[in-house]
């Protein structure tokens, strides 16, 4: 399980340091995409392959199925952590994400996802907004 919150910074070629604490559990082969909230998201190997098995047991006829693969699994890239604990992140990933220079990681369960500070902040103050609202449903689920 992934937690917490933690910046780092690009460095010139559009690579970023991944944070030990949260290196300590990611698989050798990883997949980075886009979120659903202008953040990016990064896979370990398991969490993508039950993406995938997921996404496979839905038709593909499914205008929904179609709609969500294309937005995940067409703007991910495979990747993996160099010697020095780094990701690199294609400018195309950079440019959705709004990401230059600052990098804020989030751990986010089984998944990492990546954010600008700038749009963070905002994200932060939208749920703050919201909570109250969530926490009423998320208990009816029995969180």
């Amino acid at each position: 399980m992934f937690l917490g919150e933690y910046r780092h910074t690009l460095d010139e070629k559009g690579r970023v340091t991944v944070p030990i604490r949260l290196r300590e559990e990611l698989s050798p082969v990883l997949f980075l995409t886009r979120g659903h909230d202008t953040n990016l998201i990064l896979f370990p190997q398991e969490a993508w392959d039950e993406l995938g098995r997921r996404l496979g047991q839905m038709p593909t006829t499914s205008h929904e199925r179609r709609v969500y693969t294309r937005w995940i699994m067409g703007g991910a890239t495979e990747t993996s952590l160099d010697k020095a604990g780094r990701i690199l992140v294609p400018v195309h990933l950079r440019d959705y994400a709004e990401i230059d220079g600052e990098v804020v990681f989030v751990g986010a369960d089984e998944v990492i996802e990546l954010w600008s500070p700038e749009r963070w902040q905002m994200e932060l103050a939208r749920n703050r907004e919201e909570l109250k609202s969530v926490l009423q449903n998320v208990s009816k689920m029995g969180v």
